[in-house]
């Protein structure tokens, strides 16, 4: 009687396992056909998706095609590296670029002066803080006199010239030099040209000796002003030596800071390849560099704000030297 009971109880089980079973097969094919045909029901919200033939292919030539237009749009567009920001202080940084031509073969008739490189050297620790002030109340002193009517002035320190109005007028007949300048004025600038002198002859490897001061040697004071003459389109790019026959090495002695005393008025050296090298003035910065056409530079547009520098300037010819401004009497 038990075994029966026992037998009949294990077949009621297994029955009931095969329903259970049976049941979640049952619920689970519902549950598929119900999200079949929810997925069936969901239409695209723009109408149907358009496919074509390779349609993989064709995206990703779009995409490759995309791709190419924006490298092609960037190198037009150029691109600058910086050899100086302001925020740099250096105490020496040079770039070197291959020398034109025409630079090494004017320079091959000047043994002692051919450079070991063409390049573009900064430092901002050749001059001290008084040589630089010294140098600031010069320009101030000049300039107290005379502006262009436009964005450049400039004064010459040896001949006088000085930009006034639309014209340029000798400072030194209209008013007595000594009433401009005091004589330590003039030892601050054989000082500071002293100095330039030596670091060019070191860093492009020349013999001191073998380089001159030449002419011009001037102050600049630049603004945003609209240009009144061609001589205040500062920003038209150049080449020194094109400029002046004189040029064999170019020094700039920037007077205060690009970004904060003024805003705009990098210089920018323009490259092969669409690419700009630029250099933020800053107060006491010295920028020197080969004259040749493998510098050809502009100044960027300044647009707020006063830019002062001082542009001196080397030969390697001597009928092109100039001696030391004097203190006339």
């Amino acid at each position: 009687m038990a075994q029966n009971t026992v037998k009949k109880r294990t077949i009621e089980g297994k029955r009931s396992d095969k329903e259970t079973t049976k049941n979640v097969d049952e619920k689970r094919t519902s549950d598929g056909n119900k999200d079949k045909n929810e997925d069936e029901l969901v239409k695209p919200k723009y109408g149907p998706h358009v496919t074509f033939p390779y349609q993989r292919v064709w995206s990703r030539c779009v995409l490759i095609v995309g791709v190419m237009l924006i490298v092609w749009y960037n190198s037009k567009a150029g691109k600058e590296v910086a050899l100086a920001q302001r925020r740099d202080v250096l105490m020496g940084r040079t770039a070197e670029v291959r020398c034109s031509p025409e630079y090494r073969a004017d320079l091959g008739k000047f043994p002692g002066c051919v450079p070991e490189k063409c390049a573009r050297v900064v430092t901002d620790k050749l001059l001290t803080a008084g040589e630089i002030d010294a140098l600031l109340r010069i320009a101030g002193a000049g300039f107290e006199h005379g502006e262009s009517d436009g964005g450049a002035s400039t004064l010459d320190l040896q001949t006088g010239a000085l930009s006034k109005g639309l014209q340029f007028v000798d400072a030194f007949k209209i008013h007595r030099q000594r009433d401009i300048f005091r004589q330590e004025d003039f030892a601050a600038f054989k000082v500071v040209r002293t100095k330039i002198q030596s670091a060019i002859a070191h860093h492009f490897g020349v013999d001191v000796k073998s380089i001159y001061l030449t002419y011009p040697t001037f102050f600049s004071k630049i603004t945003n002003k609209s240009a009144k003459r061609i001589h205040d389109e500062y920003w038209n790019p150049h080449i020194d030596k094109d400029s002046y026959e004189s040029f064999h090495y170019t020094a700039l002695l920037y007077l205060n800071d690009y970004g904060e005393d003024f805003k705009g008025g990098r210089f920018i050296f323009i490259d092969q390849n669409n690419v700009n090298t630029t250099v933020e003035p800053r107060k006491g910065r010295v920028l020197m560099f080969t004259s040749g056409k493998e510098n050809l530079h502009a100044v960027e547009k300044v647009t707020s704000g006063t830019r002062m520098a001082f542009t001196v300037a080397f030969t390697c010819d001597k009928k092109f030297a100039t001696p030391d401004p004097p203190l006339k009497k």
